[in-house]
């Protein structure tokens, strides 16, 4: 299934896309997709419906982040090994977790504002996860059994704040509208391997991201099982796995993004996002 929420801002809509490409409302039957929303129960509940019997929806209407809140926004850094060597980094022998904070979240179209002080924001298209029952302490064989489905997420991130301020990468990655996540929730039976999506990023119609999920250090069943040992994973969780090389911090010299500039990325499977990026005001 494809799901989708679709609205103004704070009034968005649960939808799933019919076999027809028509948006059918859920509005009905569930009150959002988060957390238990999305667990792997709800879905089944989901999947019993007549979609028939569901008005339709006119395309055209703003589309917001295919989850309406995450209980939390997880992160892998460093997981793609073209990305760590044009950030001079050594591989990591383990996974790399830190946090967006879930205020971050935004519509995979809406525009990206850089916040005042901003002189270092960066473009990452990644794949992102989301966790559909309680995971805790399991197997990487076991893994993907707790998958409720896959989103493209764009991890922006504020260099500066991330890396030059001393203490956690969060502050770089977390200024509202820095987690733009959809257009699709696309369930994991339709992405039987994570580890085969092509995933790109085009600013300003120049190809700068250009990957697929093969080049990952750590794979999606790897990373969810690692992270399995620490804490309990819970559904609507979100995990952005990490993004290829070609970000604008690795560029010689570094590129960071200006007003004006549009961001159109994809991963292969899940749908497309644009983000034209404008001033704060």
């Amino acid at each position: 299934m494809k799901l989708m929420r679709v609205g103004p801002p704070g009034e968005e809509r649960p939808t799933v896309i019919d076999e027809n490409g028509q948006i059918r409302d859920l509005s009905g039957h569930v009150p959002d997709f988060t957390g238990q929303g999305v667990s792997l129960a709800a879905l089944e509940t989901i999947r019993g419906i007549d979609l028939t019997t569901l008005p339709v929806l006119p395309e055209g209407a703003r589309i917001g982040a295919c989850l309406g809140a995450v209980p939390n926004f997880f992160c892998v850094g460093l997981n793609y090994a073209k990305h760590a060597a044009e950030t001079g980094a050594k591989p990591p022998a383990e996974p790399i977790l830190f946090s967006k904070a879930a205020s971050a979240l935004a519509g995979p179209n809406d525009a990206v504002t850089i916040p005042p002080g901003s002189e270092k924001s960066d473009w990452e298209v990644e794949l992102g996860v989301v966790i559909g029952k309680p995971c805790w302490q399991v197997s990487e064989a076991e893994a993907l059994d707790h998958v409720a489905g896959y989103c493209v997420v764009n991890d922006l991130s504020e260099r500066a704040w991330q890396m030059e301020h001393g203490g956690q990468w969060i502050k770089g990655k977390s200024a509202p509208g820095y987690g733009p996540c959809g257009p699709w929730l696309v369930t994991a039976d339709e992405v039987p391997d994570p580890q085969a999506l092509g995933l790109s990023l085009d600013l300003n119609g120049e190809r700068v991201q250009d990957s697929d999920t093969s080049d990952m250090i750590f794979g999606v069943a790897e990373i969810v099982s690692y992270m399995s040992r620490f804490m309990q994973l819970v559904p609507g969780d979100l995990i952005a796995t990490g993004t290829p090389s070609g970000v604008g911090l690795g560029m010689k010299p570094p590129r960071f993004l200006r007003a004006g500039d549009v961001m159109e990325l994809r991963v292969e499977k899940l749908g497309e996002q644009r983000q034209e990026v404008v001033a704060a005001e």
